[in-house]
């Protein structure tokens, strides 16, 4: 389990890509680089980092189903997502 202040960090950051998203779109189709330099640098997408849903764990993240590897393979074993299952051949 991450720490509850990384998640929480990552949330913010999160909300603050909302926020500014529209205003930082308009300034980069005008073209005025010295206006987007003083939004706040968390309001840049690229600093988001992908986190697991359940345990906030920033490595071993599947896109497809938002949870990291760990989760993801104790969930598939006890059937809880479906259409997954344990191959074997």
């Amino acid at each position: 389990m991450a720490r509850k202040s990384l998640i929480a960090r990552e949330k913010k950051r999160q909300r603050m890509v909302e926020k500014y998203a529209e205003l930082r779109k308009q300034l980069k189709k005008e073209g005025r680089w010295d206006e987007l330099d003083k939004l706040p640098r968390n309001s840049n997408p690229i600093r988001l980092h992908n986190r697991c849903l359940l345990t906030g764990r920033p490595k071993g993240y599947m896109r497809q189903f938002g949870i990291c590897r760990v989760k993801f393979r104790q969930m598939a074993l006890d059937g809880k997502i479906p259409g997954v299952t344990k191959a074997s051949w």
